[in-house]
């Protein structure tokens, strides 16, 4: 009888303790590449949210998409309950919608928008986001208060902005619309632009050092601002122009950059940065996880259980804020 029962005992547990591990909650957070300041502080804010709560498992897939396909077959393999994802490559999220879909695993997309298309493939998807040509818009407002304030701005005084562009990923929408909405803006003030050269940075600080060691080789003094799609290649660009002898001494070059990043925010408040846009890091992170917990629960998520707006039903957007550095602040 002792020995009935305690074999009883020992199957009631392990029945307990296999329904137990059946039913774990886990987030699976797939991101494009570690390395990016401003996705940095979105995985720091979902890692945040994570405390005392479902637990995340954020993975880097170092800029490569197939290196993300694995990520998210292997979030589907050990049974997570959502994912989250920074795209590589935004065309190919209609690839990974498709195959949490047939695995019915609810999928939020963060920061690099899936084309509507794709998001309409099914109802368990969603992204979070900012709206990428109001970022354009104020970066060009700052751009634009800087060259009427400042007539000195004007190097050559032939009444023409002489600019250059440090864009990020090619195709990416972030990079077109925040181009394309910071030079309707500057035309819409009444200023006269020339184009010098356009490159790609890749997102990098790097990127922008080299593309804006380029431009210096090329134009030299003719250039009289620059536009950086991102902080990090706005500081890389600083560097460089430091190099060529700019910020060193009276020679001045207005940069302005996208983020708002810590250390996009430390070259504002020192003179070096002329201005920059605060994207929310933090409440992307926030609201892409709080989306997640809903749908790892099993719930339809709403405005009010995860805390945010949601646009269309599947859709937040967070608000861009620009940030004028001491030139701008202090005119």
């Amino acid at each position: 009888m002792r020995r009935l029962c305690f074999t009883i005992f020992i199957a009631i547990l392990i029945l307990i303790t296999s329904c137990g591990s059946a039913d774990e909650k886990r987030i699976g957070v797939s991101v494009y590449d570690f390395s990016d300041s401003f996705i940095t502080e979105v995985r720091n804010a979902i890692s945040s949210c994570s405390e005392n709560d479902i637990p995340v498992t954020i993975v880097d897939a170092g800029g490569k998409q197939q290196t993300q396909n694995e990520q998210i077959e292997r979030f589907i393999e050990e049974g997570y309950s959502a994912i989250i994802v920074n795209s590589v490559d935004r065309t190919a999220s209609g690839v990974l919608i498709e195959k949490c879909r047939q695995n019915n695993v609810p999928l939020v997309f963060i920061n690099r928008e899936p084309v509507k298309d794709d998001m309409a493939k099914w109802d368990k998807v969603y992204y979070v986001g900012a709206k990428a040509e109001d970022s354009g818009i104020m970066a060009g407002e700052l751009m634009a208060d800087y060259w009427l304030s400042y007539p000195e701005a004007d190097k050559n005084g032939d009444g023409v902005m002489q600019f250059v562009v440090i864009k990020g990923e090619t195709g990416h929408q972030d990079t077109e619309l925040r181009t394309e909405y910071f030079i309707e803006t500057l035309l819409s003030k009444g200023i006269q632009l020339e184009k010098l050269h356009e490159d790609t940075g890749m997102w990098m600080r790097r990127g922008g050092y080299d593309v804006m060691s380029s431009f210096l080789d090329r134009s030299g003094d003719a250039i009289e601002a620059v536009f950086a799609n991102n902080d990090d290649m706005a500081l890389g660009a600083i560097e460089a122009l430091q190099d060529d002898g700019y910020f060193r001494t009276s020679r001045f070059m207005p940069v302005i950059g996208i983020d708002g990043t810590p250390s996009g925010k430390a070259a504002l408040d020192n003179g070096l940065l002329l201005g920059t846009v605060f994207n929310d890091a933090e409440n992307q992170g926030r609201a892409a996880y709080n989306i997640a917990k809903e749908l790892s629960e099993g719930r339809v998520p709403s405005s009010e259980s995860i805390g945010y707006p949601l646009s269309d039903g599947h859709y937040v957007w967070i608000p861009y804020k620009p940030l004028p550095g001491l030139l701008l602040s202090g005119k």
